[in-house]
C-alpha cells in the first residue's frame, strides 16, 4: 500500500514498512513453542490468572521508548510529558515518572493520578479545552508547572484564583495554528474553526493581558495538531506559525517566553505504517527552532505506551451467517472502542499457535450492537471456543475509553516487568458497577 492512502484504520499507511513480525517487535512480543510471550511472561499463564478481557502492558518497552525520544532530543534543550490520557495505568505512569518523565494532564482527575503515581507537580503541565474553576483551583494549589490556556474566560477566571491564593503561575498559551494533519478527522485538533486552541490572531492580545498581570508570567506557547501522525511536515509548518507569535509578542515588549510546546501525536505502526521516528520529527523542526533558542518540549502519549500494550480477549462461540464467518469474542467495543469509533485497525493473533487453516473471519464482542467488532474480514486460523487472541497495539486509548456500557465491568490491567507481572488493577466487577446506588 503506497503512501498516502488511509488504511481500515482511518490513519495514513506508509510503504513497506511493517508486518507482523515488526509489529510483534515493537511490543516486545515473540513465540516460543507455540506460545505467545510478552517480554519474559507467557500469556496464556496471565489469561489463565487474570482472565480476559485483560490489558497487558510491556514496561521495558515503554521505557526504552521514552529513552530513545529522550535521547533524539538531546541536541536541544527539552522537556517530554506524558499525556495521561493515552494510558492512565498507575503501573505505566510510575515506570515513566521514575525516569524524569512530566505529565501532560487535561482534567482535575488526571491530576490527581498524576501525583499519585509520583510525578513532582513542578513537572506537570495542566492542557485541555474546557478546565472548570475546581479543576483551575486544584491546579494552582497543588502549583503545577504549566497551566496551558485556551480562552480569555479562563484566563480571567485563573487570575481570580492566583489573586486569592497569592500564588505565582507560569503559563503558556495553546494556540490555534490552523495547521492541517493527515489523520482521523475525530483525532485532528490543529485546524480552523474545531474547539481547541486560541485563534491565531487572538493570541498576542492574550499574552498582553498576561503580561500585564503580576503574579502570570508567559514563558510558553503550544500547540497540538493531532494524534497518530506519520508526516513530520505539519509539525515544522506549526512550528513555523508559533515563532512567528513568539516574534509578534516580543515587538509587543513581551520577552518573557522561552519554549515553544508542540504537542504529540507522533504516530506508531498499527498495520505497515512507517512509524514517526523522533529523529525524523526532529530533523524537521531543530532547523527552525536551535537558531531562536528556545527549548523544546513534547507532550507523547501513543508513541510511549500504544505498542506497548495488548488486549487479551477469548473467543465464546462462532457462527456463520449471511456468507459471512463471525468469531464472538469476550471483548467488545466497551473494552476497545477505537475499531467502532475510528474505523482503527488492530492486529489480531492467537496465544497459541493452533496450526489450523485460515480463513476471512469478523471478531466481534458481546455488546449490543451491530458496529461492536474488533476487527472486519480478518484472516485467521480457524477460531474455536475456548481459543485465546491478543489484540496488538492496544496500550493507548485502550483501557482509558473503556466504559461500563450494557452493565459490563471493565476489563482487569496487568503490568509486565522483565520475566515478572502482576495485576496492575484489578478486574470490576457487578458488584462495583452497583456499590454507589444500591442503597
Amino acid at each position: 500500500m503506497g503512501k498516502g492512502v488511509l488504511t481500515q484504520a482511518g490513519e495514513r499507511a506508509g510503504g513497506a514498512a511493517g508486518g507482523l513480525d515488526a509489529l510483534l517487535s515493537d511490543a516486545g512480543l515473540c513465540r516460543r513453542g507455540g506460545s505467545l510471550f510478552l517480554g519474559g511472561v507467557r500469556l496464556t499463564d496471565v489469561a489463565d490468572a487474570a482472565g480476559t478481557p485483560t490489558y497487558v502492558y510491556n514496561l521495558d518497552v515503554v521505557r526504552a521508548r521514552y529513552r530513545a525520544l529522550d535521547a533524539a532530543l538531546t541536541p536541544i534543550p527539552h522537556r517530554i510529558c506524558f499525556a495521561l490520557k493515552a494510558n492512565g495505568n498507575l503501573a505505566v505512569l510510575r515506570a515513566l515518572a521514575a525516569l524524569g518523565a512530566g505529565a501532560d494532564i487535561v482534567s482535575g482527575g488526571e491530576l490527581r493520578r498524576a501525583l499519585g503515581a509520583g510525578f513532582p507537580a513542578a513537572r506537570v503541565v495542566f492542557s485541555g479545552v474546557g478546565k472548570s474553576d475546581a479543576e483551575l483551583e486544584a491546579a494552582v494549589v497543588a502549583q503545577v508547572g504549566h497551566i496551558h490556556i485556551e480562552s480569555t474566560a479562563e484566563l480571567a477566571a485563573l487570575a481570580t484564583i492566583a489573586e486569592r491564593h497569592q500564588r505565582s503561575l507560569t503559563l503558556g498559551i495553546r494556540v490555534n495554528p490552523d495547521v492541517t494533519a493527515d489523520t482521523h478527522p475525530y483525532i485532528a485538533t490543529g485546524r480552523g474553526g474545531i474547539k481547541f486552541g486560541v485563534p491565531f490572531d487572538q493570541v498576542v492580545p492574550l499574552a498582553r493581558q498576561i503580561a500585564a498581570h503580576p503574579l502570570l508570567t508567559l514563558d510558553t506557547v503550544a500547540m497540538h495538531i493531532g494524534s497518530q501522525i506519520l508526516d513530520p511536515g505539519p509539525y515544522r509548518e506549526g512550528v513555523e506559525r508559533l515563532l512567528e507569535l513568539v516574534a509578534a509578542c516580543r515587538d509587543a515588549g513581551i520577552s518573557s517566553i522561552s519554549s515553544l510546546d508542540i504537542g504529540g501525536g507522533l504516530g506508531i505502526r498499527y498495520r505497515e505504517e512507517t512509524p514517526l521516528e523522533p529523529a525524523v520529527l526532529l530533523g524537521a523542526v531543530l532547523p527552525v527552532l536551535r537558531p531562536t533558542g528556545l527549548a523544546l518540549a513534547l507532550e507523547p502519549g501513543r508513541y510511549l505506551t500504544g505498542p506497548a500494550g495488548v488486549l487479551l480477549t477469548e473467543v465464546l462461540s462462532r457462527k456463520h451467517s449471511g456468507g459471512k464467518d463471525l468469531a464472538i469474542v469476550d471483548a467488545g467495543m466497551n473494552d476497545l472502542v477505537r475499531p467502532s469509533h475510528y474505523s482503527a485497525y488492530h492486529e489480531i493473533v492467537e496465544l497459541e499457535a493452533s496450526g489450523r487453516p485460515q480463513s476471512p473471519v469478523d471478531v466481534v464482542g458481546p455488546v449490543c450492537e451491530t458496529g461492536d467488532f474488533l476487527a472486519l474480514d480478518r484472516t485467521l486460523p480457524a477460531l474455536e471456543r475456548g481459543d485465546r487472541l491478543a489484540v496488538l497495539g492496544a496500550g493507548a486509548y485502550g483501557f482509558v475509553m473503556s466504559s461500563n456500557y450494557n452493565g459490563r465491568p471493565r476489563a482487569a490491567e496487568v503490568a509486565v516487568d522483565g520475566p515478572t507481572w502482576t495485576i496492575a488493577r484489578p478486574r470490576e466487577t457487578v458488584d462495583d458497577l452497583l456499590r454507589a446506588e444500591d442503597r
